[in-house]
Parts: C-alpha cells; structure tokens; sequence
C-alpha cells in the first residue's frame, strides 16, 4: 500500500468540507466521495459519475459508534453483524435517520453504511468528523455502470481534473465491492455478494440472508449492467472458449481474451489475459484486467466463465454484469 502524508489526507479532509469531490482508496475499491452532509456536494458528485438521481449511495462512517446518526433504527443483526465485519468490506442498509439527505438514499426511506478498513479511508473520515462532518457519501470512482477503479490510475483515466484530489492507497485488497445486506425487516437480505461470504454471515446471523426481490431497497451496483467495459463482452463455458478460436473467420477476429484454464492457442494473436485459479487473487485482478482488454480495442472481450461454488459468487455477479447486453 502507498503511504500517503498526513498533509495529503488534512487537504483531502479541508477539501470534502469545502463542498470539493475527492476519490480515496477503500479495501474493495476506491471511491468517489462527498460530504454526506452536504446536498450540493452529493448532487455534483453524481453529475461527475453520470449516476441516475434514484440510485442511492453508501455513506461510509469512520466508527459504528455512529450508526445512530444515521439510521433510527439498529437491530440486534445489524449490531452483530457490524461488531464481526466493521471495519470491513460490508454494507448495511437500515431504515434511515430524518436527517440523512435525499439525495444520498436516492428518495428511499433506507440509507447504505459501512465502515471501511482500508488505513487511509479511516484516516480521512477520522479528520472530516474532527471538521465536523460525520460521513462520506462515495459510490465507486468510474463513470457510471463502467469498471470499478481499484487503483489511483484508474481513477484519473476516468476523471482527470474533474474531481479536486485523488488520495493514492495502491492498489485495493480486495478488488470487488462490499457485500451488501438489507436489514430494513426482520429477514436479512443479500442485495450484493461482496468479499465477505454468504457462509461467513450465517455464522453472524444463524441462517443465510434471503436472495433479494422486486420489494427490495435499491442499492449500489445492483442493475443488471454494470461494471461494464465499452467493448462487447461475453462469458464463455471452457470447452466452448476452446471451440470458438476454430470458428474464428481470417484474417482472424480482433478478440481480448480472459482465461482461466484454458491455454492460449497456437497463433493467437489477440490480447490474452492469463487470470488467477483462486477466486480471490481472481477477484482483486478482475476489475484491471478487464480495464486492460478494454483499452486494447478489440472486436470483442471473451471471458472464461468462473467455477461454480460459493466462493466464486461474488465474482460471478461482477461477470454476469459486466456481459449484460442491453
């Protein structure tokens, strides 16, 4: 991780105070952030993204102890849940506090938080609260419904002078956004797979969240496209990935390719991404791996379809998003 100064994370801090944007590094993914406490600034930072009005944003808080400004009401899931994963990759949507700002939940009568884990996050939100202000509003730092940027790279090739700072943490630890559970009724819900598993909240709740439905609050990153690049892009089955390169017409088709176990044909001549077995390693490269074939122009982006098994869920929804065709 890059060591920012206190400097830097003072003027980021001074900045968000003042109504200014600021992208900052989370352990998931870095994040385009305004002060939640601040509606011209929310507003302004969705115009930056491109994000539709309705789709609410996570505020993310520098300790649980908080929770109470902004959610009215905290069950005893949401305190268990927060007491094993905070500071971490999840988010809890609770019935939100009168005074949370419409724009940040999007009109709902919920609101998403989370504590983050990632030093120069805490730092940052720490420093805000000294400043007064008690939370971030940040969604991920792309345009909207594009890849997530996981390192500070990412983020000026999105941006560029649009956002005031963009604090550099290297690269995220985990690559994909955080796990997101609804917790505005007695049954926990599973809005988002994320780093933390479902298993790993069953063990918290005592039973596995219930799969969301049409009732369901509206939440980050869950349409059916998203963390999409620009080029057309579509999962292939490994026997079928292997029969395609055969049906390829000559001269052959500009394809990008992310693999996984299968080898990379003879006189191929594309750009092939060789991407890592376990599902975790796989998850923190994916989102810069599919930045890289995006940037290569190809006709086509052609990805190996991940195992199944529910330690690929979460990376098997960032896919299956990312390959939606409209």
């Amino acid at each position: 991780m890059n060591t920012v100064a206190s400097e830097e994370i003072e003027r980021a801090a001074q900045l968000l105070h003042a109504g200014a944007l600021v992208a900052f590094p989370t352990e998931t993914v870095y994040g385009l952030g305004a002060d939640a406490r601040n509606a011209d600034a929310v507003r302004r930072m969705f115009a930056v993204k491109g994000r539709p009005a309705g789709h609410p944003v996570i505020v993310h808080l520098a300790d649980a102890d908080l929770l109470p400004r902004w959610a009215r009401e905290v069950s005893a899931s949401a305190e268990a849940l927060a007491q094993a994963f905070w500071p971490g990759p999840l988010t809890l949507i609770l019935p939100r506090a009168s005074t949370v700002l419409d724009v940040v939940t999007g009109g709902q009568d919920s609101v998403g938080l989370r504590v983050p884990a990632h030093p120069i996050a805490h730092a940052l939100l720490v420093r805000l609260l000294d400043l007064g202000s008690d939370g971030i509003a940040a969604p991920s730092a792309n345009r909207f419904g594009r890849i997530s940027a996981t390192n500070a790279r990412h983020v000026a090739d999105e941006f560029g002078d649009a956002i005031a700072l963009i604090l550099d943490g290297g690269s995220s630890r985990h690559g994909i956004e955080s796990t997101i559970v609804d917790l505005t009724t007695d049954d926990p819900v599973l809005l988002r797979p994320g780093a933390i598993a479902v298993e790993a909240l069953r063990r918290v709740l005592g039973s596995a969240p219930r799969v969301a439905n049409a009732r369901s609050p509206r939440a980050s990153g869950t349409l059916a496209s998203h963390y999409a690049p620009r080029t057309a892009a579509r999962l292939i089955a490994p026997d079928e990935l292997i029969h395609a390169f055969s049906t390829l017409t000559q001269p052959v088709a500009d394809i990008a390719v992310l693999a996984r176990s299968v080898a990379k044909p003879a006189g191929f001549t594309g750009t092939w991404i060789e991407a890592p077995e376990k599902s975790t390693a796989y998850a923190r490269d994916l989102y810069a791996n599919l930045r890289t074939l995006d940037a290569r122009g190809a006709d086509e982006i052609w990805i190996e379809t991940p195992p199944e098994g529910s330690d690929w869920v979460a990376v098997s929804d960032r896919l299956r998003k990312a390959t939606h065709r409209q």
